[in-house]
């Protein structure tokens, strides 16, 4: 059983680190393309009308995209006031029941994001742009990133879940970083 949880956390890791390189690759891009904009708008006095909404897409994708990195890394906002004064099986517990209500907001974000692009793709909803650009496709990853994000949610709870049977941590994560 520890085993193949191993394989499983390497597959998570794999794909959520993927996932974190191409939101990096998403934010690069959106500087090539604003400074191109710079320098069409300021030096050549002929700005684009892509730039704007192409910038925006890649952000919200590196958005999506990023979440589960940032939690899986422990990167993300939190509030520790009240579970910094706790012993480290009061603070897994704790942890335990936030990530399982994260768990299901999460869920019902992604089924409602795939509803939304399901949607946009049978009704060929289209930017309001000269663009016309499909809105499907950066609306994927919202589900792709809320999937990403649950997945490393449940990791979380099988972690913690671990440390409050046995009162040790798992040997593929020595010390709890994502959830707190």
């Amino acid at each position: 059983m520890k085993s193949l949880f191993r394989g499983l956390e390497g597959l998570l890791t794999f794909i959520t680190r993927t996932a974190a390189l191409l939101a990096g690759i998403c934010i690069l891009i959106v500087a090539f393309i604003v400074v191109y904009e710079i320098i069409m708008r300021g030096l050549l006095d002929s700005p684009t009308e892509w730039v704007l909404e192409i910038s925006t897409y890649l952000i919200i994708v590196a958005g999506f995209l990023g979440f589960a990195i940032a939690f899986r890394d422990g990167a993300h906002i939190g509030v520790d006031i009240l579970t910094s004064h706790f012993s480290p099986k009061v603070e897994a517990a704790v942890r335990f029941v936030m990530t399982a209500i994260a768990v299901f907001l999460f869920f019902v974000f992604m089924t409602e994001s795939t509803d939304m692009v399901m949607s946009s793709y049978k009704y060929n909803k289209l930017s309001p742009s000269i663009l016309r650009f499909p809105l499907y496709i950066p609306q994927i990853s919202m589900v792709v990133g809320s999937a990403l994000l649950m997945l490393e949610l449940i990791r979380r709870l099988i972690l913690d879940a671990w440390f409050l049977i046995t009162g040790t941590h798992a040997d593929c994560d020595k010390a709890p970083k994502g959830g707190h």
